[in-house]
């Protein structure tokens, strides 16, 4: 892992900050190591129109990563039947860096709601590893089909207490 000497800090996601985020969710790779992705992702009105409205959701809360002054991702918390969930998203040049732990360690500090759910791709180890390193729990597995993939895929899903 390569040494980071910029500090990771999170605030609060602005509409300007959306324009990064949507170039970041473009890449093929991390589309496919995602694989559970929204099927309107690719479509650049669509992506800003649904995330604008998630900066004011008293139910969400969506953080951009920087490193120094540079965005570097997301996190966020969302509700899904109920049930509070976190995803989040890392520019792939930054990837192996630490910056996704450092990062949701960070987030749960702000973000109390619990418990809380993640789950990732089952062959997606970045991103369980960063889950795992940051106290979730792996609780089971499910299948669903993955618009990345376009096939049904395997997830591991984990909880936070």
């Amino acid at each position: 892992m390569d040494q980071i000497d910029l500090p990771i800090t999170l605030r609060k996601t602005t509409n300007a900050d959306l324009e990064t985020l949507y170039q970041f969710q473009l890449d093929a790779e991390a589309n496919y190591l995602v694989a559970f992705t929204p099927t309107e992702n690719a479509d650049r009105e669509a992506y800003l129109k649904k995330h604008s409205k998630f900066l004011d959701d008293a139910d969400k809360n969506t953080q951009t990563i920087l490193l120094g002054d540079t965005i570097v991702g997301s996190v966020a918390k969302f509700e899904r039947e109920g049930d509070n969930e976190i995803t989040y998203w890392i520019d792939k040049k930054y990837w192996g860096k630490g910056i996704a732990t450092i990062a949701l360690q960070k987030f749960l500090q702000i973000e109390t709601a619990r418990p809380i759910f993640a789950s990732a791709a089952f062959d997606n180890m970045g991103s369980r590893s960063v889950l795992e390193k940051c106290g979730f729990v792996k609780i089971g597995t499910d299948k669903g089909f993955a618009n990345a993939r376009q096939v049904e895929v395997e997830e591991v899903i984990y909880k936070l207490d």
